[in-house]
């Protein structure tokens, strides 16, 4: 373990859920700023979005280009087939890829809402039932860091699910800047975070008089309710967030990874030296955490599972 790199316990649960003696390894670095990590066939997939690059890693192989134009994409999923869902930044939309590595081989999942472009798709996450629920910030129009510079045409920042039929519903509209996104165990509740009090990578700095929390929803079919704050994140802002199988949530932070458990107490931190964007559980027995921080992605070994696992090994 690093000095920069390794485990914090808050609570001595957190010592049961996670390799403290190996800690945090890093996998690979050089990039600009990476998201979205998705374990599948084996493969980590994710993507340094200012280069507009998907990546893959593999165990003794390294990270090498899958994708050379990612259109600026960002969170990424896997379908109930096993198939990757992408948000893309510069298309705008939420896309099925038939094949991760060839960008013809995509299907639209949701581009418009009202007759009226989306803003840009940010992370994603998809229900058993095989609903997709994806976020809508700002961040890929506000600059030509994350994607095209364009006035939005959407009211607001919207949590969004389309439906396997394809119909396309706004469960939430109150959001800021909502963020990453995933299920308790049961699918019962949605975890939202909410990234407002930061603008994005063109404009730095962090105002914490802005949203820097996960709120939790009550989900009937396609509507959330019973809206509240689940956790306030500091220092930073929660970004790309997982729930494991028992309910824990880990969530993304300023200084690294907090895990939180059911009731919103911080149980310990994965801590980092630069600013974490996401995680995912992966590997070859779907307990490695891979973790994207700014300019690498590390992996650290943990005794938990996600609670949506849709693999593919």
């Amino acid at each position: 373990m690093s000095a920069d790199a390794f485990i914090e316990i808050i609570d001595p649960a957190f010592a049961a859920m996670i390799d403290t003696q190996t800690g945090p390894e890093l996998i690979a670095s050089g990039f600009t700023w990476t998201e979205g990590p998705v374990w599948m066939n084996e493969t980590l997939y994710f993507n340094d979005i200012p280069a507009r690059k998907m990546w893959k890693w593999r165990e003794g192989a390294g990270a090498t280009v899958a994708l050379a134009n990612s259109e600026f994409a960002n969170g990424n999923t896997l379908d109930l087939q096993g198939r990757m869902i992408s948000c893309e930044h510069g298309g705008r939309r939420v896309i099925r890829r038939h094949d991760p590595e060839d960008p013809e081989t995509v299907e639209i999942i949701a581009e418009r809402y009202d007759g009226k472009r989306l803003n840009s798709p940010n992370d994603v996450v998809v229900r058993s039932d095989g609903s997709v629920w994806f976020t809508d910030p700002p961040y890929g129009i506000n600059s030509d860091i994350e994607g095209y510079p364009a006035p939005a045409e959407q009211d607001g920042c919207y949590v969004f699910c389309a439906q396997p039929n394809g119909t396309l519903t706004a469960g939430a509209t109150d959001f800021d800047k909502p963020n990453g996104l995933a299920f308790s165990p049961d699918e019962t509740q949605l975890y939202i975070a909410d990234s407002g009090a930061i603008r994005g990578a063109s404009f730095p700095g962090i105002d914490y008089d802005l949203p820097h929390h996960i709120r939790v929803f009550d989900v009937t079919g396609t509507t959330l309710g019973n809206g509240r704050v689940f956790a306030t994140i500091t220092p930073g802002v929660p970004d790309g967030l997982r729930v494991d199988h028992e309910g824990n949530v880990w969530s993304s932070a300023l200084d690294g990874v907090h895990c939180l458990a059911p009731n919103g107490r911080c149980l310990g931190k994965i801590r980092l030296p630069a600013q974490t964007s996401n995680l995912c559980f992966g590997g070859p027995d779907g307990t490695c955490m891979f973790i994207t921080a700014s300019d690498r992605v590390w992996r650290v070994r943990t005794m938990r599972r996600d609670a949506a696992e849709r693999t593919t090994r």
